[in-house]
């Protein structure tokens, strides 16, 4: 098989969440314990650190990854869903596996499966661990897909665990309150094994304190020990000054990721660095500003607050939840311009109501549905539109949107953003490259 013929295979043969949703939900590990079983279980052969949250591990495990790269290490990095390429899920040391590896390892287990039956995500699971093993990186970072306690994930033993921001998504699997989705989170502490926190929020500390005491687990709240001061935007570059209680850590820290919600991403992964040296890694506060620094170049992120354009000045980002579209419209609210151009698409299994209550009343949105099966149908998203009185047009892709909001921006001097899903964006991003 080509790489495309894989690909079609992997999405016709294995139920995939990110394209139909709960029907590619499983509710335990079995399968990725079975699945690893019979191919040599990988994950015993590298040390890892687990990631979960509701928003921010995406960017706090290419964080992680890239401080650790900086410190001379062999990093492998899986995290999800994948924006444009399947293979963004199976990193070593910034370079994705190839196309070759992708279809050897199809075809060589793909007849292996049996009874087992695996998600896409299971399966992706078990190609990363495998091509972890075999180029022999020493650290994983390895992001959870969704919740933790469950997830497939969850079969490793790692060094250390960090958990970002808890906030409401997917509510049908992790529980309608905040507390019941910490708890699901809060499933991969293990037994003596650190955990760091990000962010503190207090419907959400009892939980992991708790959690962390029954696993007889240290545990670190990063806004204890560290906080950010003097942030501001310069040249493409957040920068902060970094304290560690009230002295000065890191002075002029740059992060090339721009998004405001950065800042609790670089507590929570500040703090790990410290811990995982109190393990034994050997970080230098050079590996730590370097490898903030150069994430993009080392471990490349799409999708978090990126400029696409500057003429018309064009902005996306993949938030999509309660919390995350807070931050995302607080920051785009912050910005002057003559006017919004919101490229707009989401999923049909967010509260959409919720949502586009958050949204800036004064844009004018750009109407479209990802073209993935759960993509909600445009016209139901015009009609919640339409009832609030909001501007709009409907279009039939996410591309004819985008490029008629770049079209219309440059005769009104507007600015565009791109957002909604993380699928929306990643067909631009796709268009784009193209």
């Amino acid at each position: 098989m080509t790489y495309l013929e894989t690909q079609q295979w992997l999405y016709k043969q294995l139920p995939v969440f990110h394209r139909i949703g709960a029907a590619a939900y499983k509710i335990d590990i079995s399968n990725t314990v079975d699945l690893l079983s019979s191919i040599g279980n990988p994950h015993h052969c590298f040390n890892s650190i687990h990631v979960a949250g509701t928003n921010g591990k995406g960017s706090s495990s290419h964080l992680i990854a890239s401080i650790l790269k900086e410190s001379g290490k062999k990093i492998g990095l899986h995290t999800s869903p994948h924006l444009k390429d399947l293979r963004e899920r199976v990193v070593v040391d910034g370079k994705m596996c190839s196309k070759n590896y992708v279809i050897r390892f199809v075809k060589k287990f793909g007849q292996r499966l049996g009874n087992v039956e695996p998600s896409f995500f299971e399966l992706m699971v078990a190609m990363a661990f495998d091509y972890f093993r075999n180029k022999k990186v020493e650290t994983a970072v390895v992001e959870v897909g969704m919740g933790g306690r469950l997830d497939s994930t969850n079969v490793l033993s790692p060094d250390c665990c960090l958990i970002t921001n808890i906030s409401f998504d997917h509510q049908q699997f992790l529980g309608s309150t905040l507390e019941q989705i910490a708890s699901e989170k809060a499933g991969i502490i293990k037994e003596n094994t650190p955990v760091v926190i990000s962010q503190t929020q207090k419907e959400t500390k009892p939980v992991f304190i708790k959690k962390a005491a029954e696993m007889n687990a240290p545990i670190f709240f990063a806004e204890d020990n560290y906080s950010i001061k003097n942030s501001r935007y310069e040249d493409g570059y957040l920068v902060v000054d970094v304290y560690r209680k009230k002295e000065i850590y890191l002075k002029d820290l740059q992060c090339p990721l721009c998004g405001e919600y950065q800042q609790k991403n670089l507590l929570g992964v500040i703090q790990l660095v410290e811990v995982l040296n109190t393990l034994g890694y050997k970080i230098t506060k050079k590996n730590l500003r370097d490898g903030i620094g150069n994430v993009q170049q080392n471990f490349l992120l799409q999708g978090r607050w990126q400029k696409l354009s500057d003429n018309p000045y064009t902005l996306c980002d993949t938030g999509h939840n309660e919390d995350g579209l807070t931050h995302v419209v607080h920051q785009l609210n912050s910005i002057k311009k003559n006017r919004l151009n919101f490229v707009l698409g989401v999923v049909n299994d967010k509260d959409i109501d919720a949502e586009i209550e958050m949204l800036p009343k004064d844009a004018y949105y750009f109407l479209c549905k990802a073209n993935i099966p759960r993509g909600l149908d445009v016209e139901i998203l015009a009609n919640k539109f339409a009832k609030r009185k909001m501007n709009y047009s409907v279009f039939p892709s996410v591309i004819q949107a985008y490029k008629e909001a770049q079209r219309d921006a440059i005769k009104t001097n507007a600015m565009v953003f791109v957002g909604g899903s993380t699928y929306t964006v990643a067909e631009v991003l796709s268009e784009i490259q193209r």
